[in-house]
């Protein structure tokens, strides 16, 4: 007997190692997490000389999940003393990640 094989129907690109170099890390705030409850946002670190579509394209390679809207914020750097210690935090960019309706995504989920 011949067996059929089904193709899978992907309808977000395949990720590139670009699209890794542009989404960093979440950040981690009461404001961000009230967000991702009550809103299906996600916010992000990313690469500071990307733009919204490339976040885009790589939010949606790597998760697979359909984004609504992108705004992104360039977080400039501060001063920072610890004792007689001084320093600075340094600049990043954050991107803010409003989801499709219907889609929703928990970057904190534990693996059993």
């Amino acid at each position: 007997m011949a067996t059929k094989k089904t193709q899978e129907v992907r309808k977000f690109p395949v990720p590139t190692p670009h699209d890794y170099e542009v989404l960093k890390t979440p950040v981690v705030t009461e404001k961000s997490m009230k967000l991702m409850q009550e809103q299906n946002t996600i916010v992000l670190k990313v690469n500071q000389s990307v733009t919204a579509p490339e976040i885009k394209h790589a939010f949606e390679a790597i998760f697979n999940k359909k984004v609504a809207r992108i705004n992104t914020i360039n977080v400039r750097s501060k001063d920072k003393k610890l004792g007689r210690f001084e320093g600075s935090v340094s600049a990043y960019k954050k991107a803010i990640i409003k989801l499709a309706d219907g889609e929703s995504l928990d970057l904190f989920e534990e693996s059993k």
